[in-house]
């Protein structure tokens, strides 16, 4: 189980749920959940006092970006590729039961079923009161099943920068598919980090209605946050 080892199994399934341990209810019902960009697809998730991050990346593996050395005491990693899999930049710590469902949704790094790039595991967390989704290097479209269950979401983290992954145009189809309340774009490069061969960010916020630039790399997440796409300031 995730939830007792701390790092995920990345087994490639169509539909996976990691149930909440005795949690269901009242006592882990959550007004907030923190959100902080660590860089390129790394984010720490933060809920009654537990940490999950998603996709760290290895030293020196993206450009741009300094070494991760984070806490937090679940790791999950959207495929086994060196800027998305360094579980062991992260000191693993227990604030005891897992306070969110994880639902893993199987998809692929490329448009051809994987061949090019493999596997790639969409994550979904839900605390009883909001549910967000980080998409990974999620590089085809959708089949109705896999968009169904990311229909409604609180925020979603999703890849725009294209080349490895679907693109802006992509994403903002996606987007407006599944309608989250709150868009977190990652995976593109600027002038001072990532990849060269992806896009910039501007290619995907053109494409959107309300864009609030933060001041910082995180935000806090609320059932009264209102519709807009996030761009979180590495630090």
């Amino acid at each position: 189980m995730m939830g007792e080892i701390g790092y995920d199994s990345n087994v490639p399934r169509q539909h996976r749920e990691t149930p909440v341990q005795e949690m269901r209810g009242d006592d882990r019902m959550n007004e907030k959940l923190t959100i902080t960009w660590l860089g390129h697809s790394c984010f720490k998730v933060e809920s009654q006092g537990y940490a999950v991050i998603f996709d760290p990346y290895e030293d020196g593996r993206v450009p741009g970006f300094k070494p991760l050395r984070e806490k937090a005491d679940l790791v999950l990693c959207s495929h086994e590729h060196g800027d998305h899999n360094f579980r062991a930049g992260i000191e693993l710590t227990d604030h005891g039961p897992l306070p969110f469902q994880v639902t893993e949704i199987a998809a692929f790094h490329d448009e051809r079923h994987g061949e090019l790039r493999g596997s790639n595991t969409i994550r979904t967390l839900d605390d009883g009161c909001l549910k967000i989704a980080h998409l990974g290097d999620l590089g085809c479209g959708l089949n109705e099943d896999q968009a169904a269950q990311l229909e409604g979401l609180d925020a979603v983290m999703i890849p725009v920068g294209g080349f490895y992954t679907i693109d802006a145009a992509q994403a903002r189809k996606l987007v407006e598919r599944i309608h989250p309340r709150v868009v977190i774009p990652m995976h593109y490069r600027s002038e001072t980090f990532g990849y060269d061969v992806l896009g910039t960010l501007d290619a995907f916020t053109d494409q959107c209605d309300l864009v609030v630039e933060y001041p910082g790399n995180g935000l806090e997440l609320t059932k009264e946050t209102e519709p807009h796409t996030a761009v979180l300031k590495y630090k």
